[in-house]
């Protein structure tokens, strides 16, 4: 009886092995260079492929089949030999998928670094190709992915167009303020009224409580910079800090310097417009 009891734990332990072995925690920007699944169909399939970065087309997959999962663990796919190549562009989402364990690789006939993928990492150490690939990272909001390209970048060429204002952004997101503060005061020195740069050093100097700095910067762009896209957001930013602090008498002051730029744009306007209202409870 006892030998029969154990005979049975070991086959729960076996089937809870198969279905451990994949584990759907991974949103497809953690899974540049790796092999992944996707959850299984409903006829136990599970299709993967490998995720890799196309400089031109961003995040792809490139898709190599299914396999389904036996009793012991075991990989099965009937696929030994890749015959042709689909591509799928991924969209950045929620959506969780699995990195297959390098164990498993012999079972689904797969390589861990596939022959074709030297064609896409050419040049990967160029600062144009680590500044592509840190800009696609911030626009995914995977910020602190991002800063490992872009700062690599920054050690070859400071000055390359635009890298300053990426690794703002990438600090500003991480909630680095100084080093954002630090980094944008240099891209203004070549380029003093660009808009962009201007609205990341403002929320920057919010957020490490430099009122007096932001609210100059602020007015400077607002009485200079051709480009008014972020005079609203800027004033807001400013006036939101001063409510956080729940400083009525700057809250107020700021509000009708600015009402203007803050009544410009429906949704900031409501906003400003409540945290007055609450400021007066």
């Amino acid at each position: 009886m006892k030998q029969v009891f154990t005979f049975l734990i070991l086959i729960l332990v076996s089937g809870l092995s198969a279905q451990n072995s994949l584990q759907f925690d991974k949103k497809y920007v953690e899974c540049e260079d790796k092999w992944v699944a996707f959850p299984a169909d409903s006829t136990g399939a599970y299709n993967f492929g490998f995720i890799y970065i196309d400089a031109q087309a961003g995040l792809t997959l490139e898709y190599e089949g299914f396999f389904k999962i036996d009793k012991t663990g075991k990989f099965i796919t009937d696929k030994k030999e890749k015959t042709s190549s689909m591509k799928y562009r991924l969209q950045p989402n929620n959506n969780l998928v699995a990195v297959i364990p390098e164990s498993k690789f012999t079972e689904l006939y797969i390589q861990k670094t596939p022959d074709w993928l030297k064609i896409y990492k050419e040049g990967e150490d160029s600062i144009e190709r680590l500044y592509r690939w840190g800009f696609m990272y911030n626009g995914w909001n995977e910020c602190e992915k991002a800063l490992e390209y872009l700062e690599k970048a920054n050690k070859i060429d400071p000055g390359h167009k635009g890298l300053r204002v990426e690794l703002a952004y990438s600090y500003n997101c991480l909630k680095q303020y100084q080093k954002a503060v630090d980094v944008l005061k240099l891209a203004l020195k070549t380029a003093p009224l660009d808009a962009y740069t201007n609205k990341e050093l403002i929320y920057a100097q919010t957020k490490i409580d430099k009122l007096e700095d932001a609210k100059i910067v602020c007015r400077k762009v607002i009485n200079q910079c051709r480009d008014k896209t972020y005079n609203s957001e800027n004033a807001y930013n400013i006036l939101q800090a001063y409510y956080i602090k729940k400083d009525i008498e700057n809250f107020n002051s700021w509000f009708a310097e600015v009402n203007l730029d803050l009544m410009s744009n429906e949704k900031i306007k409501s906003l400003a417009e409540q945290m007055k209202t609450e400021l007066k409870q």
